[in-house]
């Protein structure tokens, strides 16, 4: 008899895990623990985490599609070409590398976020009045988080809010459609990439599937909604909460 606890785990951490990479990103600090927690190795639950927010990222990159526009000037069509080849090439450093060393920097690039996110728009305004940000080093930041969304993902749309208000001056809100088109993106090239290398777990897959494109498009929906200082509020919270977790779970 099939137990369906593991089942409604998966499903609930994939309606969770959804609905977070729709508002701020994030969503694989719901997956991952809860994949590890039905038994799966660390690094096939990351893969089969990424596999299964696919489709809900899929459904919010659809549900923002009407808002979609150039980011820094450059446009959405470009970032996500880069992005994918990007995403191949850092889900393929997944497979045949160790993840130790990468775990070690991860706080160290989330907590950056956090310190961004802080600033807001105050730390856009004095890099702009200091530094010219050419198109350049937003398509070479763009295919750095490409790799790392490929690679491991945790925090990538947080990492991608905090770069996009960095380099280009935009709040949180209107990068919603872009952030969230590059996740989805990222994820699929990933997809690609570990489906053929046999790393994804479908049994735990499939509901978790479920889940996250309930949670995707339903999170969509909210978003479109919410002020802006809610947007920012969430985005604090989720980027603060996942910078702790990462810094116990490397050097805990």
């Amino acid at each position: 008899m099939i137990d369906p606890a593991p089942l409604l785990l998966a499903f609930a951490a994939g309606t969770l895990g959804g609905t977070m990479n729709a508002l701020a990103g994030g969503g694989t600090f719901a997956t991952l623990p809860a994949l590890i927690a039905i038994g799966l190795p660390a690094n096939i639950a990351n893969a089969t985490s990424n596999v299964a927010l696919l489709p809900g990222a899929g459904a919010s990159a659809w549900g923002y599609r009407e808002e979609l526009g150039p980011v820094g000037g450059v446009d959405w069509r470009l970032l996500s070409a880069i992005t994918f080849v990007a995403g191949l090439a850092g889900s393929a450093l997944l497979v045949w590398t160790p993840t130790r060393a990468f775990d070690l920097i991860i706080p160290w690039l989330l907590a950056f976020a956090l310190v961004v996110m802080l600033a807001g728009k105050r730390a856009a305004d004095w890099l702009a009045r200091r530094v010219t940000i050419g198109r350049r080093t937003l398509l070479t930041a763009q295919a750095l988080l490409g790799v790392y969304g490929g690679y491991f993902g945790g925090g990538v749309g947080l990492m991608t809010t905090a770069l996009y208000g960095l380099l280009a001056g935009i709040a949180p809100r209107a990068m919603f459609a872009p952030r969230t088109l590059m996740l989805a993106v990222a994820n699929a090239a990933a997809a690609i990439v570990f489906a053929a290398t046999g790393m994804v777990r479908w049994e735990a897959a499939a509901p978790m599937i479920a889940g996250a494109v309930l949670g995707g498009w339903g999170g969509a929906i909210v978003g479109r909604r919410l002020p802006a200082g809610v947007v920012r509020a969430w985005t604090l919270l989720v980027t603060g909460a996942t910078t702790a977790v990462f810094f116990a779970r490397a050097y805990g």
